[in-house]
């Protein structure tokens, strides 16, 4: 149950935060033109997706975000999970993942120019790095902490290296796998700034570089709230479909 004190407390949380922020600007307590207030904010916000390009820009970033996430999703998956179940394929493809892993996304951004050019293709093979390695380290750690009494009772019953893989391992990883989803799902969004931010023609990191340029400081400011907001949506849609696919664990 939550207290009183605490549900005022998220009640008055962003009203005192923006009040806070349009004192500091109002006062010009710091340059209004480096950082404007939220009025302003809120002004170039409407302009953006009304009279300008904010609904094409937030189109192809989602279209990139979502490509590259759910292809590294897939395959991190797939491969954790093999990794995790087959022990020479983990002696074979976990030295090189491990070698791989702490490589940072925005790193590749050069290479990555080189090799595709300003294509999509680029963008989303970004996302899809940041992606990867994630989910799969978190499906290859949940396959080899399953738990060892159903995999005994499974077999005992008679189940098939492949049916244990069905219907013991992969099952019992979910809740794992899942942490490590979620986990991407950030991660997705940050490469894709990245991503943009080396070279688009339309996305809302794109936008905000122009606006850097031009020192647009509102709609820089408003373009990071749309991509905070489609962050946040983002989580809070998939917080929705992990509580449905992992039901038994809520």
């Amino acid at each position: 149950m939550k207290s009183g004190f605490e549900r005022w407390g998220k009640l008055l949380s962003i009203p005192l935060f923006l009040g806070i922020w349009q004192l500091v600007a109002g006062l010009e307590l710091v340059n209004p033109i480096l950082f404007p207030p939220p009025t302003v904010v809120a002004s170039a916000f409407v302009d953006y997706i009304v009279k300008g390009d904010g609904l094409l820009d937030t189109g192809w970033s989602l279209a990139r975000v979502t490509i590259g996430y759910l292809s590294g999703a897939l395959f991190g998956i797939v491969i954790g999970v093999l990794t995790g179940a087959i022990p020479l394929l983990a002696g074979l493809l976990t030295p090189v993942f491990q070698l791989l892993r702490p490589i940072p996304p925005i790193a590749f951004v050069p290479i990555v120019i080189v090799w595709f050019g300003l294509s999509e293709l680029g963008k989303w093979f970004l996302v899809f790095w940041g992606v990867f390695f994630s989910v799969w380290l978190a499906a290859h750690m949940g396959v080899q902490r399953t738990n060892k009494t159903l995999l005994r009772a499974a077999q005992s019953l008679g189940a098939t290296p492949l049916q244990l893989l069905w219907t013991v391992r992969f099952p019992d990883a979910l809740p794992v796998i899942f942490v490590g989803l979620r986990s991407a799902l950030s991660i997705a969004f940050y490469t894709l700034v990245a991503a943009e931010l080396a070279g688009a023609y339309a996305g809302v990191a794109y936008r905000l570089e122009i606006s850097q340029q031009n020192l647009q400081v509102g709609q820089m400011m408003a373009g990071l709230f749309i991509l905070g907001l489609i962050s946040l949506l983002s989580d809070r849609l998939f917080q929705l479909l992990s509580r449905r696919v992992l039901h038994w664990s809520n």
